[in-house]
C-alpha cells in the first residue's frame, strides 16, 4: 500500500468519523442547554437600540415581550446548521491533524494551522445555513431600531428560496468575509485546548475526569471569544442582511468595506466598548456551551473507541 493510500485513509478513517459525531452530538446538546443566552447576545448584536443590560434581564423581556418559547425561537434551524458545523469541523481538524502528523508528536503551532484550515473548510460549506438560521431566529422579534425591516419566512426551505430570489444566490454568503477571519476563534480554541489537555495528561499520567474537561474547555473558549468578539458581532449583523452597506462592484471590496464600515460606526456611536456589546452574554453562553460540548465530546468519543475496542493514534492526544 502506497503514501497516497495510506493519506486517504487517513482522510476518511473510521477515528476522524467518530470524532466528527462525538463533536456535532456534544455541540448540538449543549446548545441546546444554552440556547436562551445566545438568544440575548444576538439580540444584544442586532438590535443597536436596545440598552446593554444583564443576560437575565434581556431574557426577561423577551418573555414579556413575545411570549415563554421566544428565547428558543429559531432552535431548530440553529441545531440543524451546529450539527452540520461542527461535524465538518472536527472531521477536517481530525483528518487534517492525522494525514499531517503520521504519528508524530503534534505541537499547538500545528494545531493552530490544522483549526484554521478546518476552519476556512467550514465556513465555505455551512455559511448559507447560519445565515437562515440568523433570519429565522430574529424573525418575530420585537426590535427597539425602527429601521429593521420584519421577514416572513415559513421554514429553513422557504427561508433559502425567498433570499435566493429578492437577495440573489450570493446572499447566502453574507458574512463569509468576516466568517473567515473568525476561523481563528475555533483556532485558537481547539490549539488552547488540545495545549492545555496533553499538559495535564502528560502531569497526571491518566484520562481526565469530568471537572477537567469541562474547566480547559471553558478556559480555551473564554479566550478565544474575547480576541474575536468584535468580528462575530459584524458577522451577525451581516448575516441578518439589514446593514445598509455600501455597495461595490468587487464583492471582496464590498466585503472589506461593509467590515470596516460597521466596525467604525460602532464605535462612533458607543466608543471602543460598543464592539464588545453582548460580550457578558456571549461569553456566559459559549463558555457554559463549549466547556459542556467538550465534556459530551470527550466522553462519547472514549466510549465509543472502547466499546468498539479501537486503540487511539497518538496524533489525538
Amino acid at each position: 500500500m502506497g503514501s497516497k493510500d495510506l493519506k486517504l485513509l487517513d482522510v476518511f478513517s473510521y477515528e476522524s468519523l467518530v470524532h466528527a459525531v462525538a463533536g456535532a452530538m456534544g455541540s448540538v446538546t449543549a446548545m441546546t442547554v444554552f440556547f436562551p443566552l445566545d438568544t440575548a447576545r444576538l439580540r444584544l448584536q442586532v438590535d443597536d437600540k436596545r440598552k446593554t443590560k444583564s443576560s437575565p434581564a434581556i431574557l426577561s423581556e423577551i418573555i414579556k415581550e413575545e411570549g415563554l418559547l421566544a428565547p428558543y425561537r429559531g432552535w431548530f434551524p440553529v441545531i440543524c446548521s451546529l450539527c452540520c458545523s461542527n461535524f465538518v469541523y472536527f472531521y477536517c481538524f481530525h483528518s487534517l491533524k492525522a494525514t499531517w502528523l503520521q504519528g508524530q508528536r503534534t505541537t499547538p503551532g500545528r494545531d493552530l494551522i490544522i483549526g484554521i484550515a478546518a476552519g476556512v473548510v467550514n465556513v465555505l460549506v455551512t455559511t448559507p445555513l447560519w445565515v437562515v438560521n440568523t433570519r429565522l431566529k430574529l424573525q418575530g422579534a420585537k426590535f427597539r431600531n425602527e429601521d429593521i425591516q420584519p421577514t416572513h419566512y415559513k421554514g429553513i426551505t422557504d427561508a433559502f428560496v425567498q433570499i435566493m430570489q429578492q437577495e440573489g444566490v450570493g446572499a447566502l454568503w453574507n458574512g463569509t468575509f468576516p466568517s473567515l477571519l473568525l476561523v481563528l476563534n475555533p483556532a485558537v480554541q481547539f490549539m488552547i485546548y488540545e495545549g492545555l489537555k496533553r499538559q495535564l495528561i502528560r502531569g497526571v499520567h491518566r484520562e481526565l475526569s469530568s471537572v477537567e474537561v469541562f474547566l480547559i474547555g471553558a478556559i480555551a473558549k473564554a479566550i478565544a471569544t474575547t480576541i474575536t468578539y468584535p468580528l462575530q458581532t459584524v458577522q451577525s449583523v451581516l448575516r441578518f442582511g439589514q446593514h445598509g452597506q455600501p455597495a461595490d462592484q468587487s464583492r471582496l471590496r464590498n466585503s472589506l468595506r461593509s467590515v470596516m464600515y460597521l466596525l467604525t460606526n460602532r464605535v462612533r456611536k458607543w466608543g471602543v466598548l460598543g464592539l464588545f456589546k453582548g460580550l457578558e452574554a456571549k461569553l456566559l453562553q459559549t463558555v457554559l456551551t463549549a466547556a459542556l460540548m467538550f465534556l459530551l465530546y470527550e466522553k462519547i468519543a472514549n466510549t465509543t473507541f472502547r466499546v468498539m475496542g479501537v486503540k487511539r493514534t497518538m496524533a489525538s492526544h
